[in-house]
């Protein structure tokens, strides 16, 4: 990676920053600006890259029983489908973080029929990686990137026991170590006032949730996890809102989104999953085509929408924006480059 003077982030669009980088970048007016009211470009279903071919793996669990029961009988018929449908990304974790996602939605299950305690990840099929490489993955890139912060959310819990829960969190806890950034900590922060320093002690709210602090406290890693347990875990934070529009559409999904825009935006961190659903009327009627097709004709009508909005605290911004196949399109600068909207400038 190039090395980029502090000018030349002055003058350049932020869309040009280093991918792998952009966030030790970015110009310091941004530094002091929460997390949560910054542009950050997710990987919606992050681990899909990775699903198990095997014809002796199941489906998942959440899928109807019509598919179950096609899959166990018509299995060499319906299997490629299931595949062309269920990957939502074809690069792996560390590539998707060279490529600059700072958000990973991260789906855990176990196995049904598993004596092990092994976890992974699954979209229609499991996958053939487990959490723990995922994560101890994610951990040896932020050894080289020590300025980069990451928020993976885990959600969608499917077969854990809640010995299968305390065993993640412990996975969790041991990977990331100190990097993890609790949701309450109190801290102090050296003021300069009039040649006198004075320190005083705060909750770590969202507020404080800012490049600056967190690069001072050696923070690099915010996990959402989406079960009670998190009530009884410090490093844990609650869940992450995500707005799904549940649309195989661009022009419906963009409706919903402004809709929910007007009623203003959550506080804290959420996500705007740009995600498109198929459903089986789609699929059927698309019979030769998967869901790369489908996400990748319509990348250009979602991303001239994502040019048009503003992250920030104010109603209509967006923070998170999540997306398929975010390594194969302009998605990720278009994402970065909205954060030049909190420097006064209009994104190009």
């Amino acid at each position: 990676m190039s090395s980029v003077t502090l000018s030349e982030v002055t003058q350049m669009s932020l869309k040009d920053l280093p991918m792998d980088n952009w966030m030790a970048h970015l110009p310091d007016a941004l530094w002091d600006i929460p997390l949560s009211n910054l542009s950050i470009p997710g990987s919606h279903n992050a681990i899909t890259y990775c699903l198990d071919k095997n014809d002796h793996s199941p489906v998942d669990l959440t899928q109807p029983d019509m598919l179950k029961k096609l899959d166990k009988y018509m299995k060499p018929l319906i299997r490629p489908f299931v595949y062309k449908w269920a990957i939502t990304q074809e690069s792996s974790v560390r590539e998707q973080l060279d490529c600059g996602v700072r958000y990973c939605d991260l789906r855990i299950a176990h196995r049904p029929n598993d004596s092990s305690s092994d976890l992974y990840f699954y979209h229609g099929v499991y996958t053939t990686i487990t959490v723990e490489t995922v994560l101890k993955e994610i951990t040896a890139w932020l050894d080289v990137h020590p300025k980069e912060i990451v928020v993976l959310s885990f959600s969608h819990f499917l077969g854990l026991s809640q010995d299968l829960h305390a065993l993640l969190i412990s996975t969790i806890k041991s990977v990331f170590n100190s990097r993890l950034c609790p949701k309450m900590v109190y801290l102090s922060i050296v003021y300069m006032h009039l040649m006198e320093i004075i320190t005083h002690s705060f909750i770590f709210h969202q507020e404080l949730v800012t490049l600056r602090n967190l690069w001072s406290l050696g923070y690099q890693v915010i996990v959402s996890y989406e079960h009670n347990v998190a009530n009884c875990h410090r490093e844990l934070w609650f869940h992450i809102p995500y707005w799904w529009a549940n649309k195989c559409k661009a022009e419906e999904l963009i409706e919903e989104f402004e809709h929910r825009k007007q009623l203003g935006r959550p506080g804290g961190f959420f996500v705007t999953g740009i995600n498109l659903t198929e459903d089986l009327k789609y699929i059927c009627s698309h019979p030769t085509e998967s869901l790369k097709d489908m996400v990748m004709s319509t990348y250009p009508t979602l991303l001239d929408w994502v040019r048009k909005q503003k992250p920030g605290p104010n109603t209509g911004s967006l923070n998170i924006i999540a997306g398929d196949f975010v390594s194969e399109s302009q998605f990720i600068p278009t994402v970065i480059a909205l954060n030049e909207n909190l420097l006064g400038r209009s994104t190009r």
